[in-house]
C-alpha cells in the first residue's frame, strides 16, 4: 500500500506545482499567497509519503485529497484533477491493502 500511495502523492506534488503556476495568473491572488499555499501542500505530500503506514496517515491523505479538490474554487481545472486524484488515492489504498494481504499470504506459504 505504501508504494502505491506514495506514488500518488508524488504525482500530486507535480500537479500542485503546475496549479500554482496557473493560479499566479489570477489577479485576485498574490504570488506570495499562491506559493505559500502550494509550498505547504507540496511539503505535506512529500512528508505524507513517509507517514502513510502510521496512525492517522491515511486520514491526512484523505484531507489532502479534499483540499486538492477544494482548490478548484481558485483554479477550476483542479475540480477535475482533484476528483481524479481522489479516485487514484482510493484505488491506491484499496488495492494496496489487497497487495499487502497477498504478499503476507505468499510469505506464509513460503515459510510453511
Amino acid at each position: 500500500m505504501r508504494t502505491l500511495c506514495a506514488s500518488t502523492l508524488i504525482s500530486e506534488v507535480l500537479v500542485i506545482g503546475f496549479a500554482g503556476l496557473v493560479a499566479m495568473k489570477d489577479p485576485d491572488l498574490s504570488v506570495a499567497t499562491v506559493w505559500t499555499v502550494c509550498g505547504v501542500a507540496m511539503f505535506l505530500c512529500v512528508a505524507l509519503c513517509g507517514m502513510i503506514t502510521r496512525p492517522g496517515g491515511l486520514t491526512l491523505g484523505w484531507a489532502l485529497q479534499f483540499a486538492l479538490l477544494a482548490s478548484g474554487f481558485f483554479v477550476p481545472t483542479m475540480f477535475f484533477l482533484g476528483a481524479l486524484f481522489a479516485v487514484l488515492w482510493w484505488a491506491s489504498v484499496h488495492y494496496g491493502r489487497k497487495i499487502d494481504e497477498a504478499k503476507a499470504r505468499f510469505a506464509a506459504q513460503q515459510s510453511a
